[in-house]
């Protein structure tokens, strides 16, 4: 997906302005996303490029850094910002796919809006849990159901470990 949005309608100059400047690359790094079992699970990661040790008169190359990252779509150059339309929703099919919630009904936009003229017209119905149904990762982890969100956490937390053990620069280090 090349944008996160398409730009609304009728967005007042101020907020417009806003949505340009919230978007651009960090420098000395790239934004990159390790996959997990199936195309919805992404989870965004920074790669970073260190600069060279110097050892006296010589140089040695430094390997480059993963680390996760927390900036959203705003480091994403080709991502297309929309404050009004607010970040994707990137957990509703995970939460479908369970079937244990339904929706409940919207609010009007207005009204969560503290500044008048100002509304967010993609704002979300809110979920709950069906009758009977407890939807907690921890409910999830003790019947022994690993969910989309875990599997999300488990990527983003083990920073591919493995990796670092098989490269020379790293392995001296751990």
């Amino acid at each position: 997906m090349s944008s996160v949005h398409q730009k609304s309608s009728g967005v007042g100059a101020e907020v417009g302005r806003l949505s340009r400047d919230a978007v651009g690359a960090l420098p000395g790094s790239s934004k990159i996303h390790r996959r997990g079992s199936h195309p919805g699970i992404r989870v965004a990661m920074r790669e970073i490029i260190q600069s060279d040790t110097r050892t006296g008169a010589a140089r040695e190359k430094n390997p480059k850094i993963v680390v996760y990252d927390t900036s959203g779509p705003y480091t994403d150059e080709s991502a297309e910002i929309d404050l009004q339309l607010g970040l994707p929703a990137l957990r509703a099919d995970w939460i479908e796919r369970r079937g244990d919630t339904r929706h409940r009904e919207a609010e009007s936009p207005e009204a969560a809006c503290s500044r008048p003229g100002i509304g967010f017209p993609m704002r979300r119905n809110r979920r709950q849990a069906r009758s009977g149904r407890n939807v907690t990762q921890m409910h999830y982890a003790r019947r022994g159901i690993i969910t989309d969100e875990m599997e999300y956490v488990a990527i983003r937390e083990n920073l591919n470990l493995q990796e670092l053990y098989d490269t020379e620069a790293y392995r001296v280090l751990l």
